[in-house]
Formats: C-alpha cells, structure tokens, sequence
C-alpha cells in the first residue's frame, strides 16, 4: 500500500498526469474547432502533409522521420500535437545557439597533437581514421601518456572512487545520470561534505528526469546548502516542453584534474550490487590518469557553463599537469569523446558502426538494449555475412520489458546473417562496450537504442593499445560463459500473433 501511495504521489505521476491534461486540453479544443469549422479538417490534413515535406527533408535517421510521418498522417490532430510537443529531437534554436558558443569557446581549449595522429596514421590506417574522424567532427584529440584501468562491475571500481575522491585537493566534478539516497552515493557523499570543509571546489551536475523517482525535486538545494555546487540538467516541471526529449545521459567523474572516470554506472546501490534488482547487476567502468582527463574536464565545463549561464575565467586551473609532481604513464592511444543531440552527426553510432565495419577479424557487444536502426543492422549483418565473429551480450533479465521484447524482435534478422547473440543468465547487462580485434575498444554511457544515439548527451573513451583492451575482451569473454546463446528457433518459437505485434511496434521504435 505504501509503494502504491508513493507512486501515485510521487512527482513522476503528478508530471506525467499533469502533460496528459494538458493534451488532452489541447486536442479536445482543437476538435471542438474542427466540429464547428469543417473547413479545418482540411486545414488539418494540408498542415499535416507540409509537416511530412518538412520532415523528410530534415538531416535526421530515416527511421524516426518515418515513425513520425506514419502517426502524422494517420491520425493528424494527434499526430500533429504530439510531433510539436515531443517530436523535434534538435533542441530549440536559442539553446543551440547558446550552447555552440560555449562549445566554440571551451573546444580551443583542446590541444591539437598532430604528432600523435602522425604516429597513428603510420602504425594503423584504421585506427587513425577512427581517431581522425573523432578529432575532425567531435572535436576531441587522440592522446597518449596516459594510464586507463577497466573495470568489470560496480563494486570492483566503487572503492577506486572512494579513494580519488579522499585524494582530491582542489575540485571535484561529477554528471551522472541516475543519482539515488543509499550505501553508494551515502559514502561519496559524505567525503564531498568533507571536501568542501577542506576547500576543495566540489561541483556536481545531475539529470532531472534521471533523478525523478530517485531524489527529492529540489535536491540540489540540499547538496547547495552543505556547500556543493549543485545544479540539475533539463529541470522537470510539468509542463509541455519540446526540451525534454534530451537528457544528460553521461557518466562523469573528474578529481584535480588527473583522473576521471566514465563507463556506464551511475549512484545508486544496484549498480554496485548493495540491492538487488533483475538478478546480478553486470555494469562496466574506466578510469583514466593523465592527460586525456582534460577532456573530460573540458565536457563537464561546457555543460557547467550552459546550465548556470556562466564561463570560467581562468581554464589553467583544471589543467592535468597543474597538480601533478611526476610524468604522467603512457598506456597506449586514448580518445575520450562526447555526442550531442546539438548538431546532425551522430558520433556514437558512426564510432560503432565504423568499428563493425572495419573489423577484420572479430567485434564483441555489450549493450543493454539493441534498438538499431537500418543502418546499424545492415552494419551488423554485412560484417557477419563477411566472416567477421560479430558477437552481441544482452541481458537475461530486463529491466524494461517492452524494450527488451523490441529488443529481442531484433534477433532473428541478425542471427540469420550469422551474428551471435548471447544473454547473460546471471541478471541484468548494463554496460556498453565495444571491442574488436584485439587493437580497439571503446567504454562508455552510449546504449545502442534511438535516445543514446539520437536525442541524449553522451560519452565514450577510445582505446587503442592500451591494457583496458585486453581486459574489454577477457571480461566479455567470461561473461559469454556466463551467457546463454540465443538460436533461430528460440526467435520462431514465440506464437505469430506477438512475432506480428512486435513487428509493428519495431515501427515506432525511434519515438520510444
């Protein structure tokens, strides 16, 4: 009784019923308008077919505008107030424009190491256009002297942040999605409580719809009031807002500067298996030392900057070697990029398709949900069709049950071409990796569904002779084992009735 009392009062329900009264609102007086005027059922049907013109002409995946354009023109009034309201996936035009002047001017912050590129372009054609490609279009350089460490779950790299934590002298940044009271971020937090005491300069960004169910609404002010620096991403209110298809969904941590670290777990107690929830939580972490920390340092400012509409004066004060005595270890070429829903290219899905791609001899998946589009599973198929071993890892128990049976209506397309897929019995898979010929990985936040790859912020490290890769794929190797291989016939067995349903939903996929 008292979860349901908790739900229905909780600010996640009163959002969401208040948006739906304010739909219902809207489509009831626009119908009241078209009974009294039938000149605007015509109205109506010509602005639907100029908004269809208007969206195939948009630089936008196929898939979402047709998504959009079957709804629009099947049923026009909701089709058009729902696409005005949730549908244009770019953020709005002042916000944009915004964003790019911060971008512009904390990206000239970034070094520009044409001798590493260099050094790359000699040694690997493959990797260098990958690095390449990252550096010219999401304007992040490739770096070395510097050390990464990979993590195979929560609880394994949790102490690890305890202890850069206790080590910072100077300032402390932390985004993440997903914050929630418990063991987990109880002990971060009372060391940041003690940092601010020291001085240190603690700032820490969370994402208001990853929060809704998890922290108070106006929890920053509580974190404001011990002397952390607190602010909230795309605050929830509820209110009808084009804005809230984008969310922060990054994982950030930086400590003085030199270390950072990033993957795919967020504070809460599950994803360091204090609770649990959907079996054994299966997540991964990555933690960098030295000089490829800066831009990591530099994406928590760009969006420092952008929520509390200011800029910072004097970036050498965040700077790795500031508050390093010694050199920093080199452990091969590391890569750390962003993707915004900002601009009209997707960073992530290019950076994993190209992986796939270019593969020669394997390419190894983590991801806790698999809603591709055409092109990543053409990606996926021509690989395996080629001879290269493309192996997927997915959970064995879901989180989200619609999203994990649209996941597995992708199955059979991609088994039938000759990828593997596995589902990892144990529990809940929530890590998103890549790995691929023993050269070349990448960790980070970016699910391979339509938010993390279309309408999210989002992070990832690439790797390249570095130890993290041979631990990637040691960690994906056990976790096959632990896995359960899915065949044709456990995708043929489900009656066509469902096979059919999910067949149609799969269709409206990118609006999920």
């Amino acid at each position: 009784m008292k979860k349901i009392k908790k739900f229905l009062l909780g600010r996640a329900t009163i959002v969401a019923f208040a948006i739906l009264l304010q739909l219902v609102w809207i489509l009831s007086f626009l119908q009241g308008f078209r009974v009294r005027y039938s000149f605007l059922n015509s109205l109506i049907d010509i602005v639907a077919i100029f908004v269809v013109l208007v969206i195939v002409n948009k630089k936008s995946n196929p898939s979402y505008k047709i998504a959009w354009m079957v709804v629009i023109l099947a049923i026009p009034i909701v089709g058009l107030v729902v696409y005005f309201i949730f549908g244009r996936s770019e953020l709005t035009r002042p916000t944009r424009k915004r964003m790019e002047v911060i971008n512009r001017e904390l990206e000239e912050a970034l070094p520009e190491n044409l001798n590493i590129l260099k050094e790359l372009e000699e040694a690997d054609k493959t990797v260098y256009r990958q690095a390449k490609y990252i550096r010219d279009w999401a304007k992040f350089p490739v770096y070395n002297n510097t050390s990464t460490k990979y993590y195979s779950s929560g609880e394994s790299m949790f102490p690890e942040i305890l202890q850069a934590l206790e080590e910072a002298r100077h300032f402390i940044f932390m985004e993440f999605f997903i914050v929630e009271e418990g063991v987990m971020f109880g002990k971060i937090l009372d060391i940041l409580k003690r940092k601010v005491s020291e001085g240190v300069d603690v700032r820490f960004i969370y994402d208001d719809f990853g929060c809704v169910t998890t922290l108070p609404q106006k929890y920053y002010l509580t974190m404001q009031s011990w002397g952390i620096r607190c602010v909230r991403f795309n605050p929830l209110y509820p209110v009808m807002s084009v804005i809230m298809n984008n969310r922060d969904h990054r994982k950030i941590l930086v400590a003085d500067g030199k270390v950072a670290f990033t993957g795919g777990i967020n504070l809460a107690d599950e994803y360091i298996n204090e609770i649990e929830r959907f079996g054994y939580w299966k997540d991964t972490g990555l933690r960098l030392e030295g000089e490829a920390v800066w831009s990591f340092t530099i994406m928590f400012l760009e969006m420092w900057s952008y929520i509390t509409h200011t800029a910072e004066r004097d970036l050498g004060q965040f700077r790795p070697e500031r508050y390093q005595a010694k050199p920093f270890v080199s452990d091969g070429y590391v890569q750390p990029y962003a993707d915004s829903p900002l601009d009209a290219e997707t960073t992530g899905e290019n950076i994993y398709m190209n992986m796939i791609a270019k593969a020669k001899d394997y390419v190894y998946i983590f991801t806790p949900y698999l809603i591709p589009d055409n092109e990543m599973i053409k990606t996926l198929q021509n690989a395996a069709k080629s001879g290269v071993d493309v192996r997927i890892i997915m959970p064995g128990i879901p989180d989200k049950k619609v999203v994990y049976w649209m996941s597995q209506s992708y199955y059979e397309p991609l088994i039938e071409c000759g990828v593997r897929i596995y589902q990892y019995k144990p529990g809940f898979l929530h890590a998103k990796c890549f790995v691929s010929d023993d050269t070349l990985a990448t960790v980070g936040s970016i699910n391979m569904d339509y938010r993390s790859l279309y309408l999210h912020f989002e992070c990832g490290v690439l790797l390249h002779q570095s130890s993290a890769v041979r631990m990637v794929k040691e960690d994906m190797l056990r976790t096959m084992a632990q896995s359960e291989e899915v065949n044709i016939e456990f995708c043929q067995k489900r009656p066509a009735a469902i096979r059919t349903f999910l067949g149609v939903v799969r269709l409206f996929a990118p609006l999920l």
